[in-house]
């Protein structure tokens, strides 16, 4: 009986921390706060922060890269929630120009309700704005959906992944203890597992 806790409790330990490492790619890891000449710790043409979940805590830590030197432009990217209301791209601006950030630095897209369609929208500006590289700031459990769909539609764009490090919604660490962060992962996990079978079919 103790044996089989021992290999459940490694196979339940051993699951969490390859769900937490694949979900949430963090390229920035062994980079100090501001840029240099290392690799993937290079400075990049824009920061993007696309919204959803925890926006506040996405586009803060984009504007921190910003103001750190990693960037000279912002990208944010979502619709409204509400309809009747104004973009999160256009909320994200306003938190981004209230931290002092110039808002001829700022590009927004407006219009993307899904991370598909930050990705192809966000494409329109890169080409528009001559941008080939850029940090991808987003939760932790969205990172890697984030980062494949990204990558699938802009082929020839250098993408850092960056996780929020503060997010009400998910702990990088301690993200399995509570039920939520269970539903969030295992959620991308199948939204991941479409994608993968999408880009089969397609």
């Amino acid at each position: 009986m103790i044996r089989g806790l021992i290999i459940g409790l490694a196979g339940f330990a051993t699951i969490t921390f390859i769900l937490g490492y694949y979900l949430q790619p963090d390229d920035l890891a062994g980079c100090p706060e501001s840029p240099n000449l290392s690799s993937n710790c290079q400075r990049v043409d824009a920061v993007e922060a696309i919204s959803g979940g925890d926006t506040d805590a996405r586009v803060n830590q984009a504007i921190n890269l910003y103001k750190q030197g990693w960037a000279d432009k912002l990208i944010f990217s979502g619709a409204a929630e509400d309809k009747t209301g104004p973009s999160n791209a256009a909320a994200m601006k306003k938190i981004a120009l209230n931290r002092g950030v110039s808002e001829s630095d700022i590009y927004l897209d407006e219009t993307s309700a899904t991370t598909k369609q930050n990705a192809e929208n966000s494409g329109k500006i890169f080409e528009e704005h001559s941008i080939k590289s850029i940090i991808l700031v987003t939760s932790g459990y969205h990172q890697r959906r984030a980062f494949l769909e990204f990558s699938k539609v802009l082929k020839n764009i250098k993408i850092l992944n960056h996780p929020t490090a503060n997010d009400k919604d998910w702990s990088s660490t301690y993200w399995w203890i509570a039920p939520h962060g269970w539903w969030l992962a295992l959620s991308e996990i199948i939204k991941i597992g479409i994608f993968h079978v999408m880009g089969i079919w397609s």
